[in-house]
């Protein structure tokens, strides 16, 4: 494809920062409901969709709660309580619905190019185990949106689902499962690698690559003055709107733009590695993501799971994550990111995370120390005949979980992603990790309805809206049978029936 030939501008409606799965889905939908919007997306690299977005720098799990055991929680009953599952749930039928959009309009390519049928699997050992998530699947399964989940005790079933988890597996230790059938890897790179091309052919669109943003100031008309260096060059672009979705290094720039609803927010940074196994006679016998439960003291990224990956057309197993500390925001960052981001109003908050997390720390420094053969001696938790000669390790992107200001006024450490918007929307900014890649489209959604407001309420958007994700202005979380019908549309569109 043609790429066209752009005049650099100083003066944009749109900044986009960072080149990743955010910034990308912002800019697509932008240029679809207003194709006149001019738009610059600066990216540090040399390419776009190089940090936690690429495809080895996450699991590609297409977040749906079907398997994460950290996204539901018991209750003081003995149930479980599956609020923040169903959530997430709905937010990812809202990419499967935009995708499903863009693959009808020709905009994302053959569906099997970004997205694949892998089913979803919980997998638990231990009569307590067992009972939890007996539990989580009761609650989960006569909800509409989990009705397709299956239960098992039965070795023989297990055997039919994850082969090579149950292959040679000795004792008679309680064994349960979970499934469903229609659970997704997704190559979140290849999304936002396709996107970045089709917007690279519209006209009002630049892609300014290995430009570093170095600071940004609310101009007295509201709009920002961004400062860039590029190629040792140092210039200003000025915008209406500014959006924030550089990964870890989004934090840095909320604290440089100085506005209020950024005060007090810190980073704890996580790093993350997998044990990758491409060997043909292994990848052929596991067709799944099988989550098991975290550890004491892990962060919910570090959830163990045995994943089939599928990047570019070829299939591997991963397994992990294994967490470790660094000072780093960016895989690709600097040593002093973490020093760099403490201030005034957050030194508070970092310091009472930091005293209140003792099990984080020990897990972490445990998780550093550990050999090769201590990861596979992991890994044989979930397949027992894995030999250490047939994986090797593989770095993962960062993460930088949110700190901020508890209900008790402590610092808090949140799992999860955050959309923080100026009062007058002029800028934004995405913190946090997982769910993150998956949630994207919802959450680029809500940041429109904040920041662009009254565009947002004029029926051309409206309509525009509905059209790009059916369910617009719905609640799949309340409205069950709308759930199921775009569900339905979705999976037939990207090919995910079973």
């Amino acid at each position: 494809m043609t790429r066209r030939t752009h005049m650099t501008s100083n003066i944009v409606d749109v900044l986009l920062v960072g080149g990743g799965a955010m910034s990308t889905t912002l800019g697509m939908l932008l240029k679809q409901l207003d194709p006149s919007f001019t738009i610059t997306m600066v990216e540090r690299l040399e390419k776009v969709a190089q940090e936690s977005t690429d495809g080895w720098n996450n699991a590609g799990t297409g977040h749906a709660a079907y398997c994460e055991l950290n996204y539901t929680s018991p209750n003081a009953d003995g149930t479980t309580n599956i609020d923040k599952a169903v959530n997430i749930n709905a937010a990812f039928e809202v990419s499967l619905q935009y995708w499903s959009y863009l693959v009808e309009q020709g905009l994302l390519p053959e569906p099997s190019e970004f997205i694949n049928r892998v089913p979803h699997q919980s997998f638990v050992w231990g009569a307590d185990n067992v009972k939890k998530l007996k539990s989580r699947y009761e609650a989960m399964s006569a909800h509409p949106a989990f009705r397709e989940m299956e239960y098992t005790e039965d070795r023989d079933t297990m055997s039919e689902w994850m082969p090579l988890i149950m292959q040679n597996r000795s004792g008679d230790e309680p064994l349960a499962a979970t499934r469903i059938g229609h659970g997704s890897d997704v190559n979140f790179g290849a999304i936002a690698r396709n996107m970045a091309n089709y917007l690279e052919q519209q006209d009002g669109f630049n892609l300014e690559l290995n430009a570093q943003v170095e600071d940004l100031t609310q101009q007295s008309d509201g709009t920002w003055k961004v400062s860039i260096t590029q190629n040792g060059q140092r210039r200003d672009i000025h915008a209406k709107f500014v959006f924030l979705g550089a990964g870890g290094g989004a934090l840095p720039l909320l604290q440089k733009s100085g506005i209020k609803e950024g005060k007090g927010y810190g980073g704890f940074p996580v790093s993350g590695q997998w044990l990758v196994c491409d060997k043909p006679e292994l990848v052929q016998q596991h067709l799944a993501k099988v989550y098991g439960a975290a550890p004491i003291g892990a962060p919910p990224m570090s959830v163990p799971h045995l994943d089939t990956r599928i990047i570019d057309g070829k299939k591997a197993i991963l397994f992990g994550p294994f967490a470790g500390f660094t000072t780093k925001f960016l895989k690709q960052g600097s040593v002093f990111d973490l020093i760099k981001s403490v201030r005034a109003d957050n030194l508070g908050n970092m310091l009472s995370v930091g005293k209140n997390n003792m099990d984080l720390t020990k897990y972490l420094i445990s998780e550093v120390r550990q050999s090769h053969k201590d990861r596979c001696a992991s890994l044989r938790n979930f397949f027992p005949d894995a030999q250490d000669k047939d994986w090797t390790l593989a770095y993962a992107g960062q993460r930088v979980q949110i700190i901020k200001e508890g209900p008790d006024g402590a610092g808090k450490l949140e799992f999860g992603t955050e959309a923080i918007v100026a009062e007058d929307g002029s800028i934004a900014a995405l913190l946090g990790a997982s769910p993150g890649a998956s949630t994207t489209v919802n959450t680029m959604i809500g940041i429109l309805e904040r920041s662009f407001s009254e565009r947002v309420q004029s029926p051309e958007w409206q309509a525009k809206l509905k059209e790009m994700v059916p369910s617009y202005g719905e609640s799949l979380v309340e409205n069950t049978d709308l759930l199921l019908e775009v569900r339905a549309r979705t999976l037939e569109t990207l090919k995910l029936k079973p």
